[in-house]
């Protein structure tokens, strides 16, 4: 294998690649499959350990980021690993300090949240469509570190994940979007002025960097453009984030089933069944 000029890896002699660069759906598979059972590894660790992880998934519209949180936790206990996704504040939460509305969604011990989208909404959508004053976004900027400072002092694991996508994708996207109407949702009013405010949001998220990438709470940009090698790039630096052991229960031995006494089970025709437009009913008999 060779390296290109960028650093990355040459994949034309790896045949789990296609022509394209972009890697299998079953090798694809097969490493995701990998990879949720490190985080189901990793979710049994931080209940044990009582670490309070808040995951910030940031980056432009269409960029991939509920698909890498959906692939995050298809596997993982929702108890324990949560997504905080909040609307647009109230007429109360705008009153508020503004990271208040935050801050009661934030993870406890032993907790794992997972914010699509957070505070930096001041940084990105506020500022460029003009929802917050020019001082309020200045406030923000100065304070942002304060604040995820003390998250970070008071034994917070937080990682920042920004989700980079080009011009030529994300339009590919919401063509793709707008083609289809179980993804037609998905395109709202506000990406549909983003797609006029490229450079603004450009400078935004510079700016944003300048003031909030640090060193106890770092910014890591994922290359979106491919959403296969995203998810699994995103979903392996975070398990790398963590030095965690196995701590997944055993298999539990079922006690034997008591015998059955003398219960009847309600006759089918009693109840209201739905159609079984697919297979067929059981008959009282199978049911015994």
């Amino acid at each position: 294998m060779t390296d290109d000029p960028r650093g990355a890896p040459s994949h034309a002699d790896d045949d789990r690649y296609r022509d394209d660069g972009v890697l299998k759906k079953k090798p694809y598979k097969k490493e995701l499959k990998r990879l949720r059972t490190e985080l189901v590894k990793l979710q049994h660790w931080l209940r044990d350990e009582g670490v309070p992880v808040c995951v910030v998934f940031e980056g432009r519209d269409a960029a991939g980021k509920g698909g890498v949180i959906k692939r995050i936790t298809k596997r993982l206990n929702p108890r324990i690993v949560r997504v905080v996704a909040l609307d647009k504040p109230t007429e109360r939460e705008q009153g508020q300090w503004y990271f208040q509305r935050y801050v009661e969604h934030l993870p406890t011990a032993g907790e794992m949240a997972l914010f699509d989208r957070s505070w930096y909404n001041r940084a990105g959508v506020e500022r460029v469509m003009g929802f917050c004053t020019d001082e309020e976004y200045e406030r923000f900027l100065e304070t942002c570190p304060t604040f995820e400072r003390l998250l970070v002092d008071s034994g917070m694991v937080l990682l920042k994940y920004w989700f980079s996508i080009s011009d030529a994708e994300q339009e590919r996207r919401f063509e793709r979007r707008n083609e289809d109407p179980r993804r037609r949702w998905k395109l709202s009013p506000m990406d549909l002025e983003a797609r006029t405010q490229w450079e603004a949001y450009s400078r935004a998220k510079d700016r944003m960097f300048e003031a909030t990438d640090t060193e106890f709470a770092p910014w890591y940009v994922v290359d979106a453009d491919v959403k296969r090698h995203a998810r699994l790039n995103c979903i392996s630096h975070l398990l790398s984030q963590f030095d965690y052991e196995d701590r997944t229960p055993g298999p539990i031995e079922l006690p034997p089933r008591p015998e059955r006494g003398d219960y009847e089970r309600p006759q089918i025709e009693d109840q209201r069944w739905v159609p079984a437009k697919f297979g067929t009913l059981p008959t009282d008999d199978e049911r015994s």
